[in-house]
């Protein structure tokens, strides 16, 4: 099990402070060592203000390369596009916003793709941004049959498609996610959540491990690094 630390916050303004100081410092970082930075970000539309505080940090944005932990099998204008939620803020910025999405009609054969668009960048990501849902999801690994492929699957597979099942309510599509294996190699990870229902799904999928049922359980079971919690108490 990871180490794993929680930061509490009373309010939404100082969460986003706190989490763009962080994630601009871990940028500024790799872009001090390397020369670039690949970041993996979730597209909720709920986390516009962390984009937007983040997005104001003076970064030379044109050596950022962000993709999407994740991503809905949907065109780039319907409002469950991740990578839409992403470009509108970052893109601007002079950040190249990669999609990991495609026009196959298949889920599988459109993880394939994603897969393949992420073997042309250099890896690992620098910092994987992940949440949390109410049935123990992270990015788009969801209970399911195809969960296992997310997450046992082979250590060179960085993404895969998957149909989540039961299908969560509001956002009844096919997925493309990062697998466990590829997030297992970031150099960091973090995850945002609020109230109190995401942290309890959290706690015991921390408590959990490996041999949880849940998604996340599976992945904080595995990963390398020390894990950031940054929590918003509702």
């Amino acid at each position: 099990m990871t180490e794993v630390e929680w930061w509490e916050f009373e309010s939404s303004e100082e969460m986003a402070d706190a989490v763009a100081g962080d994630i601009g410092f871990i940028i500024e970082s790799a872009l001090e060592a390397r020369g670039q930075a690949l970041v993996a970000f979730p597209g909720d539309a709920a986390l516009q203000p962390l984009f937007d505080k983040l997005a104001a940090r003076d970064l030379r944005w044109k050596n950022v390369t962000i993709v999407p932990t994740d991503d809905r099998l949907v065109p780039v204008d319907n409002p469950l596009s991740n990578i839409a939620n992403i470009a509108k803020t970052f893109l601007p910025l002079g950040a190249r916003v990669l999609p990991i999405t495609s026009d196959a009609a298949d889920y599988k054969l459109a993880g394939s793709a994603a897969d393949a668009r992420l073997k042309d960048l250099h890896w690992p990501p620098d910092l994987v941004w992940l949440s949390v849902g109410a049935e123990g999801s992270t990015a788009a690994i969801y209970p399911g049959p195809d969960m296992d492929a997310a997450i046992s699957g082979p250590t060179e597979r960085r993404a895969v498609g998957l149909r989540p099942d039961p299908m969560p309510e509001g956002a009844a599509v096919d997925r493309v996610t990062l697998t466990v294996p590829a997030i297992r190699e970031s150099r960091t990870v973090l995850f945002t959540i609020s109230g109190h229902d995401e942290k309890d799904v959290l706690e015991r999928a921390i408590a959990e491990g490996a041999s949880s049922s849940a998604p996340v359980g599976r992945l904080l079971g595995e990963l390398k690094v020390p894990v950031d919690i940054y929590w918003l108490e509702d």
